[in-house]
């Protein structure tokens, strides 16, 4: 079932809420998870050295543009919950964007990279193609798009206070592929453990060149 205009508010204003309200746990909670795995696969797959302009596309409290920052590179964060940006430009010094997902207004060809850690599941299903379309946009030609999300049957609902989406793994790349993106690898994790138990589906993305204008969005 389609949702309306006043279903999705709910689920933004809910969503953002639930992290409003637990800004202070939610850092500590996560401020000393090792994502390194998640960095090295963008920074991996960006064409030239630092600095690359990377967008942290739901950056939380600020702990990974502290670490982009530190390795050299322009970071940028986005998010919509107004306690993590104030965090986050206090932690990490960088330009933070207070932007809801379902309502972005992103500049075209502005990063080398964007990095969507644990963020995109919370967009309604229906609203994903708009949000990866936009998140191709602002790449420059040949960017990359990094994604990690929960995965799981293509469930999508309220979990603990938030909404999400937990796809399967053919249906989650079939979505960023008819975005546009050419798929450069996918794992998952946390590494070194039994499949069932690696709940996250990490995957690697390219934006077309413009001499391969082909693989851009249908």
């Amino acid at each position: 079932m389609e949702l309306q205009p006043e279903d999705l508010q709910r689920i933004s204003e809910l969503t953002l809420e639930h992290y409003n309200q637990r800004a202070g746990d939610f850092f500590e909670g996560t401020r000393d998870h090792d994502v390194s795995q998640n960095i090295v696969a963008l920074l991996g797959h960006i064409e030239g050295g630092p600095p690359c302009a990377i967008l942290d596309f739901g950056c939380g409290p600020g702990r990974d543009l502290k670490t982009f920052s530190a390795l050299g590179h322009i970071a940028v964060g986005l998010d919509g919950a107004a306690r993590f940006v104030e965090m986050a430009r206090a932690y990490s010094g960088c330009e933070v964007w207070q932007q809801d997902f379902l309502r972005l207004d992103l500049p075209e060809n502005r990063f080398d990279g964007v990095f969507a850690n644990a963020a995109l599941f919370h967009v309604a299903s229906q609203e994903l193609p708009r949000v990866l379309r936009d998140l191709y946009a602002t790449l420059k030609p040949g960017g990359v798009l990094f994604t990690s999300n929960p995965h799981g049957r293509n469930d999508e609902g309220w979990n603990r206070g938030r909404y999400g989406v937990y796809y399967d793994p053919a249906t989650w790349r079939s979505h960023v592929a008819a975005a546009g993106f050419a798929e450069l690898g996918h794992y998952y994790r946390p590494p070194g453990l039994p499949r069932e138990q690696q709940p996250w589906l990490a995957s690697v993305w390219r934006k077309a060149h413009p001499a391969n204008p082909g693989a851009g969005p249908g």
